[in-house]
């Protein structure tokens, strides 16, 4: 259940509600909002309505409101407002400015991070992706440079102005990969791997979490769950296609689920078209199409040279190719109310007025 607090509630009074709910042996969540302040509630016993009752007397409760869904804290009922979720350097997911991260699948060498972390800052991308712990279906193919490249990831975003995403595969490995990035990915292998979702939701850090190759819209949705259910209520939701019976594309890229998702969920949600297409001349209008459906951001493999990239190089755009992605997103941005990062929207108007 969620209760809904009444506008401009004191935090004395907030506090009041939370030891109402403690005294009941009930596990509160509490989300502020710009114009609600919400609490979730988790552990109703059979008495459900004799709770809801004696919760709804409390002087700043609005409503109580039971909720149905499986998945409750990230349902849309927990929280009418969009959530935000804010990195370090201000980039922001929900918000009107797209969230735009590129970079290479697996993080190769200093020159490699650092040639297209300077190509795609300066044009529109405000977040450096790359993987230094590479989960392969190979247990011979190439793994990562580790924390290695977790430190070329941090020192090329720092040198440009970029924030980092990069995956975490292990619970072992969460607080080193936490100690570089400013966004933490939860792969597509790892979406149901409840004991890693715990342990990411203990931290302050925000989450990237990947659809699972055959997860239902549901599970997905319930995997959120455990991070926020943890304590960590910053959760990105990342399309990155779903696994089909046609080989012509390495995924089914499933764009209805951004409006859909938008529905059910108050978190933001972003398209990775990359692999979610496997072929690189497919990345460009997915994810056009991604950002016309509402995405609020893309995730986009972008390498210096694709044909001897370690990973991925098939669906990885060149540093030219990212250019006119970018050229290419600003006027769809505008049609559906956003904008593109201040670098390529600078480079439009300096353009524009040349």
């Amino acid at each position: 259940m969620i209760i809904v607090l009444k506008p401009r509630v004191t935090d004395t009074e907030i506090q009041a509600v939370l030891d109402a709910t403690t005294a009941l042996r009930l596990t509160a969540h509490l989300s502020k909002g710009v114009e609600r302040t919400v609490i979730g509630i988790l552990g109703v016993s059979d008495d459900k309505e004799q709770v809801m009752a004696h919760l709804s007397q409390l002087d700043p409760v609005e409503s109580v409101v039971p909720i149905s869904r499986s998945y409750k804290l990230v349902s849309r009922e927990a929280s009418k407002e969009p959530t935000i979720v804010r990195l370090a350097n201000g980039v922001e997911f929900g918000g009107n400015v797209l969230a735009i991260a590129a970079g290479p699948c697996s993080v190769e060498s200093r020159e490699q991070v650092m040639q297209t972390a300077e190509s795609v800052a300066a044009n529109g991308a405000n977040i450096l992706r790359g993987g230094a712990f590479k989960p392969r279906t190979s247990p011979y193919a190439f793994q990562g440079m580790k924390e290695e490249g977790l430190k070329l990831l941090r020192e090329a975003a720092d040198r440009f102005g970029l924030a980092v995403v990069s995956e975490v595969l292990d619970v072992r490995d969460v607080e080193l990969v936490a100690s570089y990035a400013d966004l933490l990915q939860i792969g597509a292998r790892n979406m149901q791997n409840f004991s890693l979702l715990r342990e990411i939701g203990g931290l302050h850090k925000p989450v990237l979490l990947k659809r699972g190759l055959t997860a239902t819209v549901e599970e997905w949705l319930m995997a959120a769950e455990y991070i926020v259910a943890s304590g960590n209520h910053e959760v990105v939701l990342c399309e990155r296609g779903i696994r089909s019976f046609d080989p012509m594309t390495r995924n089914v890229l499933d764009l209805a689920v951004v409006p859909l998702v938008r529905e059910l969920t108050h978190l933001p949600i972003v398209v990775d078209p990359s692999h979610s297409t496997g072929l690189r001349h497919l990345v460009t209008p997915m994810a056009l199409a991604g950002v016309a459906a509402g995405a609020d951001g893309l995730l986009i493999e972008v390498h210096p040279n694709p044909a001897v990239a370690l990973s991925d190089g098939p669906q990885s755009l060149t540093l030219p190719l990212f250019e006119s992605l970018m050229k290419r997103l600003a006027p769809i941005a505008t049609a559906v109310g956003r904008s593109l990062p201040q670098s390529i929207s600078a480079v439009e108007t300096s353009t524009s007025h040349a």
